[in-house]
């Protein structure tokens, strides 16, 4: 008997998703597992397995045609079924961004299926994707003499990179022309977060506290970490490991508004930010209070690389207990994050500093760290953030407290 398969939920906040690129046609034999789409959801590009085995009837979404959860994605039954009461049974897809040009394949490892549109100079606007138009700004390759191989003429990677030298000439004699406003559609992950944080900063009652951290142990202890010839630890695995271990000390501080109630989680859960082309997204490190650096670096850097890649699995990225926020590799002092539901707190951490210190009553050069803390105001009272970052602050300045 022929079922109707619907587009699924792929994380905690999808509401829709685009159709990348359809692996399977109507009238293709089709097994349960194999995979017969890539969609973008609002976190990441994924593959979509068949839940059933048999032949695609029908297709209904198109390729870069965007669909909400729980609408028809294809019906598969036996060969030559009728399948007329399926068509009349339920809504049809719903059209939600067509803007979204049809995928020719998923992603590379780091370009994104949205497309960015570039003006010619005439008026005319040229489709290339995000990867392929940065390669050709790094080149000085004139894109708009280009003939796109991807779907609708859109311009990808390879039609770059095979560019000749005439083309980059071309380029530089354009270089001087007058700068164009561009129009860029929003992703369905740029539309969740639009949407995210909006809620989180206008419903959520924020408060912040910042902490002053000497980050001179820590850095001596880092600099004996890396001494050898095998793991080179980051700032950012001290920070997290130190996160893990003052949440532990104040378990108030990991804990999530739940309506009628609060949630004081049992586990420690930590969500990291990572920048990615399309936005940001936070993959998560579980029971982070249970691992040992060499564990922690590891696991965030591949964490990292698929959030990248765009391969992180849905429970990578969901259920988070708390969220850091590290902009210190880009020579930021200090700001406030925005928490990110339904989580508690977040950690905004910026740079280390070098500046002048008193240390036993004389001037010194030191370096410091300045740590924010954002609060939910329901969740978390000030002596309960100001706790958290006094313990965050001590095993910083006592980083062997890092090592138990």
């Amino acid at each position: 008997m022929a079922t109707k398969m619907l587009m699924p939920k792929l994380s905690d906040t999808m509401e829709e998703g685009v159709i990348l690129k359809w692996r399977k046609k109507e009238g293709e034999k089709v097994k349960s597992g194999e995979i017969i789409a890539d969609i973008q959801s609002d976190k990441a590009d994924m593959e979509q397995e068949a839940y059933d085995s048999g032949v695609i009837l029908k297709i209904f979404p198109k390729e870069g045609e965007g669909i909400k959860v729980g609408t028809p994605l294809v019906i598969i039954g036996k060969e030559g079924e009728d399948i007329s009461a399926l068509l009349n049974d339920g809504p049809q897809p719903t059209a939600i961004n067509k803007d979204v040009p049809p995928a020719a394949a998923a992603p590379g490892p780091s370009e994104s299926i949205q497309p960015a549109a570039v003006s010619s100079g005439e008026g005319t606007r040229v489709k290339i994707s995000p990867l392929a138009k940065k390669i050709a700004q790094e080149k000085n390759i004139d894109v708009t003499s280009l003939s796109g191989s991807g779907p609708s003429g859109r311009i990808v990677k390879k039609d770059v990179e095979s560019m000749s030298g005439t083309s980059v000439s071309r380029s530089n004699e354009r270089m001087t022309a007058p700068q164009h406003t561009q129009e860029i559609p929003l992703t369905m992950m740029r539309k969740t977060i639009a949407k995210r944080l909006l809620e989180s900063k206008t419903t959520i009652p924020h408060f912040y506290v910042t902490s002053e951290i000497n980050m001179k142990r820590a850095i001596e202890f880092r600099e004996s970490l890396n001494s050898g010839d095998e793991t080179k630890f980051s700032y950012n695995d001290l920070i997290v490991k130190a996160v893990a271990l003052a949440l532990k000390r104040n378990p108030k501080a990991n804990s999530s508004f739940a309506g009628d109630k609060i949630l004081q989680h049992g586990r420690i859960d930590i969500s990291i930010a990572v920048a990615i082309d399309d936005g940001l997204i936070t993959p998560v490190l579980r029971n982070a209070d249970q691992k040992g650096l060499s564990e922690i670096h590891s696991e965030v850097k591949e964490l990292a690389s698929k959030a990248r890649e765009g391969k992180l699995k849905p429970e990578e990225f969901s259920n988070g207990t708390f969220t850091i926020s590290n902009m210190g590799m880009y020579d930021v002092e200090n700001f406030a994050a925005i928490i990110n539901p339904p989580e508690g707190a977040i950690l905004a951490v910026g740079s280390i500093i070098e500046k002048p210190v008193v240390e036993n009553g004389e001037l010194a050069v030191g370096n410091t760290l300045k740590a924010t803390l954002s609060c939910d105001h329901r969740v978390i009272d000030g002596a309960i953030g100001a706790q958290f970052l006094q313990s965050f602050k001590r095993i910083l300045e006592n980083p062997a407290m890092l090592a138990l």
